[in-house]
């Protein structure tokens, strides 16, 4: 099975809820599934065209159905209202090859 790749592209609204209720929690449920992180923040440079977010984030997991796994957990579900409520942004599960 390919590995699969969780994709986010967000701006975060209130940094410090942010950095309060999710930011310092998700990386142990990101990690119980087989997951770590490729990209977390970092600076962007524009190669071509506009992207409308200042963060993005790139995680890599063993496959599609742990990815799935650990999005739908009630690990991440108990933290997830933390982004949503700080942030806006979309998120994207992607096969790699």
């Amino acid at each position: 099975m390919p590995k699969a790749y969780v994709v986010g592209h967000i701006n975060v609204t209130n940094l410090d809820s942010y950095q309060a209720s999710y930011a310092g929690a998700v990386p142990a449920t990101i990690e119980k599934f087989g997951g770590k992180y490729l990209v977390r923040g970092g600076e962007m440079t524009a190669l071509e065209g506009e992207l409308p977010f200042s963060r993005t984030v790139v995680l890599e997991f063993p496959d599609k159905a742990r990815a799935l796994e650990w999005y739908h957990s009630p690990d991440y579900q108990t933290i997830i209202a933390g982004r949503l409520d700080n942030s806006e942004g979309v998120l994207r599960v992607i096969e790699g090859v």
